[in-house]
């Protein structure tokens, strides 16, 4: 059985807390450089021996997969039911038919849940988020949305007519609805108030990338 070397403690060390404090585990890039190593791959390895020795388990398809043996208390998790553009609106399931297709569980910081219920995650695809702090690939976090929507929230909106879902910014104006991108090369799109159903409110972005 591997030994556990210094280095290996200190990976070790360092996504415990990680994970205490995010509620999800830290990139290969934020473990190695934390722990001051300077090759992704000889984090790699140090992670295979870990994971060899039954301290961690890993999906190796998967980013942030990384999970502690024994660890106390479960990281909450919420699950990711699709994509979602950034970008030009894709033709996508609606959030009724998503509900029923999880893809898998993401892990979510603790302080996220605040009494939230019907969390649901989804897979940003494009960059109009930009300035908003959502980028290509990464993970949304998104709160069923009620009556209650306020100008300039981050909004999953369901397009009737064009059977299309969008991540914008939205702002209710005399007799349309602005879905604002926050990219500056990116222009408004309006439309009808009755086309546009607000799906889900952001409630928090998980990077993928560091």
């Amino acid at each position: 059985m591997p030994r556990k070397t210094d280095t290996r403690e200190n990976i070790l060390d360092f996504i415990k807390a990680f994970r205490r404090e995010n509620g999800y585990s830290p990139s290969v890039r934020e473990v190695a450089r934390h722990c001051g190593i300077k090759s992704p791959s000889v984090v790699q390895y140090h992670l295979d021996q870990l994971e060899q020795t039954g301290l961690i388990t890993r999906e190796r398809d998967r980013s942030r997969s990384v999970g502690i043996v024994g660890e106390e208390g479960d990281v909450p998790q919420v699950p990711l039911l699709g994509v979602i553009a950034a970008g030009q609106p894709i033709g996508v399931p609606s959030v009724d038919r998503w509900s029923s297709e999880a893809q898998r569980m993401i892990d979510v910081p603790r302080e996220v849940l605040k009494g939230r219920k019907d969390l649901f995650a989804l897979e940003v695809r494009g960059n109009s988020m930009v300035d908003a702090m959502i980028a290509d690939s990464d993970i949304v976090v998104m709160e069923q949305a009620g009556g209650d929507v306020r100008n300039g929230d981050v909004v999953a909106c369901w397009l009737e007519k064009e059977q299309e879902v969008t991540l914008k910014k939205v702002y209710f104006e005399k007799d349309r609805v602005r879905l604002q991108p926050c990219n500056p090369y990116m222009l408004p799109i309006y439309h009808d108030a009755a086309n546009v159903r607000i799906q889900g409110r952001v409630v928090a972005v998980i990077r993928t990338k560091p």
